[in-house]
């Protein structure tokens, strides 16, 4: 993608490396998203992802801790659009909170390597997404997002590197 000139993202083929953990339960899902609690400053509050938004136009998946299976985060998420860019919109910011940004201050997404294996039907009830962390390397925090059906199929995987601002 470009802006102007400058380069914004780019894409290709590469390999995961991880596998997605065993789905997480719709209500379990509905569960967690009680226990979700915002990051950021008041920028990200308009995140079309994870935002508490005015509007009603973004995607509003609010993941939260899933008892009994920390360090996972998981929400329900039933898509009202079935596009590959909404598909990557919503495994974006959950691995944010994965790497526990919540008590870490801000995070950036530095990259994400993802695969879409099937787009949700518009209505299908989902889980989105189960978001785990992989490790750390200095200000690298490294997360995966899976998205899942209510019946446990895979539609998507990411592994994501997020970068914690020096400050």
């Amino acid at each position: 993608m470009l802006d102007r000139d400058a380069v914004g993202s780019e894409a290709r083929a590469a390999d995961l490396g991880i596998e997605a953990p065993e789905p997480v339960a719709r209500g379990e899902a509905e569960a967690a998203r009680e226990r979700h609690v915002h990051l950021g400053s008041a920028e990200f509050r308009e995140c079309y992802v994870c935002g508490h938004r005015v509007t009603s136009d973004g995607l509003a998946i609010h993941v939260g801790g899933v008892r009994g299976r920390e360090p996972l985060h998981a929400a329900p998420w039933t898509p009202i659009e079935a596009a590959p860019e909404i598909v990557w919109a919503a495994i974006d910011c959950p691995g944010a909170y994965a790497v526990g940004a919540a008590g870490r201050g801000e995070v950036v997404l530095g990259r994400m390597t993802a695969s879409v294996y099937r787009l949700p039907n518009v209505g299908e009830p989902c889980v989105v997404v189960t978001a785990w962390p992989l490790g750390e390397d200095g200000r690298k925090l490294l997360a995966g997002t899976a998205l899942h059906t209510a019946e446990g199929e895979l539609l998507a995987l990411a592994r994501q590197t997020w970068i914690a601002p020096r400050v």
